[in-house]
C-alpha cells in the first residue's frame, strides 16, 4: 500500500469523532500506560515474594471477585447516578487501593487489597462503553470503539515492556506508577469529560416509548440471546485470563525471567496496535457469526500451542496466533452486546457483559493453578484449545438465533444529558452488524479497564 492511501486510510479511522470521545481516549491510553500490577501480579507473587502458583491464582481469583461484584453493581450506578460521577469514583479508588498493596506485606491482607483493587478497577468499565455509545453516532461507533481498544493496547505494550525492566528495581515503584497514572486518568476525566447519560423519559414509564424506558437487571437476565452472548463470552475471556497468571507461572517454570515475559506478553499489545485498526475496516461490515467462532478457534489454538514452547521465541510466537483471535472477538463481540443494548439499559448491559469477564477472572486462576499443580501445564493447554472449539461452536449456533433480531438503542452522537444524535440507518438483523456492531447500527463495548482488561485486564478495558 502507498504512503498516500495509508494516509488517506488513518485520516479516514479518525475523522468525524466527537471531541470529547478524543478526550476519553486519551484518559485510556494514560490509564494503560501506567498499567502495571494487573500484568505482573502473578509473577510479582511466585517470583519475587516465593507463593506458590495455587495463592497467585487465589489472589488472581479474588482480584476477580471484586470485579465481578463491581461490574453489576456499577452497570446500575452507571445508569442511575451517571457515567461520569461513577468514573471518577472508580478511577480514584482504583489508585488508593493499587498503592496500598504495593506495602502489604500479610499474605491475607494482600489477597483482600488484591479484591479490592478488582473491584474498583472493574468499576469504570461499564460507564467507559455506555459513554462512548452515548457520545458516537452508530454509524461510528465500530471504529471508535475499535480506536479505544487500540489505546488500551498501545498502553499495554509500552507498559508491559516497560514494568519487566522497572521490575528489576523493586515491584513497589510499580505499584506507585500504576497509583499515579490512574489519578492522572481521574483528573482528565474530571477537566475534559461531561456527563452523557441520555435523559430520562418525562411523564410516566407507562407512556414512554419503549427504547426509552428504564430496563431493569431482570429485564437484562431475560435476554436470552444477550446472556448467550455473555456466556460464550465467558469462555473466551477464560483463554485469554490464562496469559495473565498461567503463562506468566508457566514461563517462570521454564526459568524465564520477568522481563522475558514482558518481551513475550508485549507481542500481544505490539500486535493489536499494528493491525487492529486495518481487520477493524475489513470487519465492520461482515457477519459476526462467523467471524466470532473463528476468533474462539484462533484464541484456543494459540493457547494450545503454547503446551510446545520452551523459549521466548517459542511463547511469544504462541501469543500472537491467540492475538489474531483476540483482534477479531473483541470488536466485533463489542458491537454485538452494543446492538443489543437499549438506550436506557446500556449501563446495565454493559455491567452484564463486563460480569463475563470478571467471572473469567475469578475462576480462570483458580482453574488455572490447580491444572497446572496437578497436571501439569501442558494439560491446561490443550483443553484451553477444546474450549475454543466448543465457543466456537457456540457462536455459530448464536448467529442462527439473531438473524432476525432487530438492533436496540440506536440513538447516540451527542454530548451531554438527553444529546443524542441519530446514525447512520440501523441494520436489522445480525448478519448486517458484523464487526462490533455493524458500520450502521452498534457499537462496541467494552474498554474501561484499570486493567482491562481486560481487560483487561483484564484488558478489555481502562481503569
Amino acid at each position: 500500500m502507498s504512503v498516500v492511501r495509508l494516509r488517506q486510510a488513518a485520516k479516514e479511522s479518525v475523522s468525524g469523532l466527537p471531541r470529547e470521545f478524543w478526550w476519553l481516549w486519551t484518559s485510556t491510553l494514560v490509564n494503560r500506560l501506567g498499567g502495571f500490577v494487573a500484568t505482573f501480579l502473578a509473577m510479582y507473587l511466585t517470583v519475587d515474594r516465593g507463593y506458590s502458583a495455587m495463592f497467585a491464582g487465589l489472589v488472581g481469583a479474588l482480584h476477580g471477585l471484586g470485579g465481578a461484584v463491581s461490574a453489576v453493581v456499577a452497570g446500575v450506578l452507571t445508569d442511575r447516578l451517571g457515567r461520569r460521577p461513577t468514573l471518577l469514583i472508580a478511577q480514584l479508588s482504583t489508585a488508593v487501593t493499587v498503592a496500598v498493596l504495593g506495602f502489604v506485606q500479610n499474605p491475607v491482607a494482600i489477597a483482600v487489597v488484591a479484591c479490592l483493587v478488582g473491584m474498583t478497577s472493574n468499576a469504570s468499565r461499564p460507564a467507559v462503553q455506555a459513554m462512548i455509545a452515548d457520545i458516537v453516532a452508530p454509524g461510528d461507533r465500530v471504529r471508535a470503539f475499535a480506536l479505544n481498544y487500540w489505546a488500551i493496547n498501545l498502553g499495554f505494550a509500552v507498559s508491559a515492556a516497560a514494568a519487566g525492566l522497572i521490575a528489576r528495581h523493586g515491584y513497589l515503584t510499580l505499584f506507585l506508577a500504576d497509583a499515579g497514572m490512574t489519578l492522572l486518568c481521574a483528573v482528565i476525566l474530571f477537566v475534559k469529560v461531561p456527563e452523557s447519560r441520555p435523559e430520562p423519559a418525562v411523564g410516566s414509564p407507562e407512556s414512554a416509548p419503549a427504547e426509552e424506558r428504564e430496563v431493569g437487571l431482570s429485564a437484562v437476565l431475560r435476554d436470552r440471546p444477550f446472556m448467550a452472548v455473555v456466556a460464550l463470552s465467558f469462555l473466551v475471556a477464560t483463554l485469554i485470563q490464562q496469559a495473565f497468571v498461567a503463562l506468566p507461572v508457566a514461563m517462570g517454570a521454564d526459568g524465564l525471567s520477568s522481563t522475558d515475559f514482558g518481551v513475550a506478553i508485549a507481542t500481544n499489545g505490539v500486535l493489536i496496535v499494528a493491525v487492529q485498526i486495518p481487520v477493524t475496516r475489513f470487519l465492520e461490515h461482515r457477519d459476526p457469526a462467523p467471524l466470532l467462532a473463528v476468533s474462539a478457534l484462533l484464541t484456543g489454538a494459540g493457547f494450545g500451542l503454547t503446551a510446545f514452547a520452551g523459549s521466548v521465541g517459542m511463547y511469544a510466537l504462541a501469543v500472537m496466533v491467540w492475538t489474531v483471535g483476540e483482534i477479531i472477538n473483541s470488536p466485533t463481540q463489542m458491537g454485538l452486546v452494543a446492538r443489543l443494548s437499549p438506550t436506557h439499559g446500556r449501563g446495565r448491559y454493559q455491567g452484564m457483559y463486563t460480569l463475563s469477564w470478571s467471572l473469567a477472572s475469578l475462576i480462570a486462576p483458580l482453574a488455572g493453578g490447580a491444572v497446572m499443580d496437578r497436571f501439569g501445564a501442558d494439560a491446561l493447554w490443550a483443553a484451553s484449545a477444546v474450549v475454543g472449539l466448543v465457543a466456537a461452536g457456540g457462536y455459530m449456533a448464536l448467529g442462527r438465533a439473531l438473524r432476525n433480531r432487530p438492533a436496540a438503542g440506536e440513538a447516540g452522537g451527542g454530548v451531554g444529558a438527553g444529546a443524542e444524535a441519530s446514525g447512520a440507518g440501523a441494520a436489522s438483523g445480525a448478519g448486517a452488524d458484523a464487526g462490533a456492531g455493524a458500520a450502521s447500527a452498534g457499537e462496541v463495548g467494552q474498554v474501561g479497564a484499570a486493567s482491562g482488561a481486560g481487560v483487561p485486564a483484564v484488558r478489555a478495558g481502562s481503569s
